[in-house]
């Protein structure tokens, strides 16, 4: 499958300039406050604190839930247009063809649901692998007999000249100025950041969440929606490499993955099928790279 029509494809993409950090407002602050009670030694010290918030959040798809993902409710429209790009439920942007977001706040279990309404191929190619799945026991798509349909078969990264033009500190600007980005983090020290990242590693775009893989895709659902070129950047990840990351960036064609973490084996063998530069435990003073695409040297 080739990158979505409405990002790698666009002729005239929007071009990017930085944005401030998301504000926060009364539906999607991101964290909530508590009174905690911290222990240093023998002396108990009783102050106000803030936790990441994680909710159940349902994708509906033309009426049918297809999933639940915990995730920190905020930015869910990103969420939602970004997994469906990620996961393959759409081609691209023009499939979706409209969303609407539902949140039940004051329900025992707050939780929200993202409704999407797509178009009829991409449904039916849905409720086919709905169908797949449901003869199946054991854990579904975890479990050894869905082994067959774990998809590892990344789409080929076409060759920009991206990575030529990358510039040789990019990765330790943006490995400087992700904390800048990190707002929620900052204030509870548990979520994950997915930065978007031009040729001189300045960030342009980043979204966080309780979800490593939810905030890729809160960043590849705004990079759509922008109708922003994702051939034309790379992403940075504060987590480490997984293959589903990987996996994700390939299917949009983004040209380098570069995380603080460590990667997996699976991770580098995909990124190495898609041509795609995979790059990990970057600081300010370096990084490993995986040899993973042929103009990473």
């Amino acid at each position: 499958m080739n990158p979505p029509q409405s990002t790698a494809s666009a002729a005239s993409p929007a071009a990017l300039t930085p944005l401030p950090a998301a504000q926060d407002s009364e539906d999607q602050a991101g964290a909530v406050a508590l009174r905690v009670h911290r222990h240093r030694g023998a002396s108990v010290e009783t102050r106000d604190d803030h936790v990441g918030q994680e909710w159940p959040v349902a994708l509906v798809f033309n009426g049918i839930s297809h999933a639940v993902m915990m995730c920190t409710p905020r930015d869910l429209e990103a969420f939602a247009v970004g997994f469906a790009i990620s996961e393959g439920i759409v081609g691209r942007n023009a499939d979706i063809q409209d969303i609407e977001v539902f949140w039940h706040a004051g329900s025992d279990i707050p939780h929200a649901e993202v409704h999407l309404t797509v178009v009829q191929q991409a449904f039916v190619e849905l409720k086919e692998k709905r169908r797949a799945l449901a003869g199946r026991s054991g854990c579904g798509v975890c479990g050894i007999e869905s082994i067959d349909l774990l998809d590892l078969e990344p789409e080929i990264v076409p060759d920009t000249g991206f990575l030529a033009r990358l510039a040789p500190d990019a990765i330790a600007r943006a490995a400087r100025e992700l904390p800048q980005h990190q707002a929620l983090t900052k204030l509870t020290g548990g979520l994950h950041a997915a930065a978007w990242c031009d040729a001189d590693g300045q960030i342009l775009r980043a979204f966080e969440d309780v979800g490593r893989h939810n905030a890729l895709d809160k960043l590849i659902g705004q990079l759509v929606l922008d109708r922003a070129d994702t051939q034309q950047g790379f992403v940075f990840l504060s987590s480490r490499a997984s293959y589903e990351l990987v996996r994700k960036a390939a299917r949009v064609g983004m040209p380098m993955v570069a995380t603080i973490s460590a990667p997996s084996s699976l991770a580098i063998a995909i990124a190495k099928r898609a041509g795609l530069r995979l790059v990990s435990f970057c600081r300010e003073s370096g990084f490993v790279d995986y040899d993973t695409a042929a103009a990473s040297s």
